[in-house]
């Protein structure tokens, strides 16, 4: 029989401890961070605010498993396709144009990152063991744009600094897309991302004709 001690009572902390990162996760989307509190996680779960503190030491480590989450699922099929693509412009096109679809999962990512982004301004520590597995867009990147400068594609010397650059730059254009600055579009946003990138790389992207080259 099942009565009080039914299949969610026995559920393994692996098991639980996704379930309460699931119900952050719509809490966090729905309220924001600075609005959610354990007992709003622990309702939203299901369970009583003794056994979300029973997983997780607070609502910051909480944070940190909803933000591995959300890479997880926003990224994890893009990088995919984009380490099996043999065309570093295609790979890099795959990997920009998700970052502003004019979708409601877009605006949800951007929420939560905006978020982690305030939390971690306040106490870096907070994301200090996070970096490796919350930072795959940019290593991919990375990868994408020195497979382009071996293939002759690209011409940044430093791959891996051109990705963290353009990885702020599409940070600071997400962060004015959820504030709804005036006049900026997705659409707007992507355009001045491949002109950034068409700048930083000589090639051309988005169906556009190169760049001139700088006469050496």
């Amino acid at each position: 029989m099942s009565g009080a001690g039914g299949p969610s009572a026995r559920q393994k902390p692996v098991v639980r401890r996704a379930s309460i990162v699931e119900a952050a996760r719509e809490v966090i989307v729905r309220e924001g961070m600075g609005a959610t509190r354990l007992r709003d996680i622990a309702a939203a779960a299901g369970v009583s605010v003794g056994t979300v503190t029973y997983h997780f030491d607070g609502v910051a480590e909480i944070l940190n498993e909803v933000v591995v989450l959300e890479t997880a699922r926003f990224y994890s099929s893009i990088i995919e396709a984009v380490d099996a693509e043999a065309d570093p412009v295609v790979g890099v096109q795959m990997l920009v144009e998700p970052l502003f679809a004019d979708t409601d999962a877009t605006d949800e990512h951007w929420r939560l990152w905006s978020d982690y982004w305030t939390a971690v301004a306040r106490k870096p520590a907070v994301a200090a063991e996070y970096v490796e597995r919350i930072r795959v867009w940019e290593a991919c990147l990375t990868r994408t744009l020195r497979r382009g400068v071996e293939q002759g594609r690209f011409t940044t010397d430093d791959p891996s600094a051109l990705a963290l650059k353009l990885a702020a730059y599409s940070d600071g254009l997400a962060t004015q897309l959820a504030q709804k600055a005036p006049g900026l579009t997705p659409a707007l946003a992507l355009e001045w991302m491949w002109t950034l990138l068409e700048h930083e790389t000589g090639a051309s992207f988005a169906g556009r004709p190169a760049p001139p080259r700088p006469h050496s």
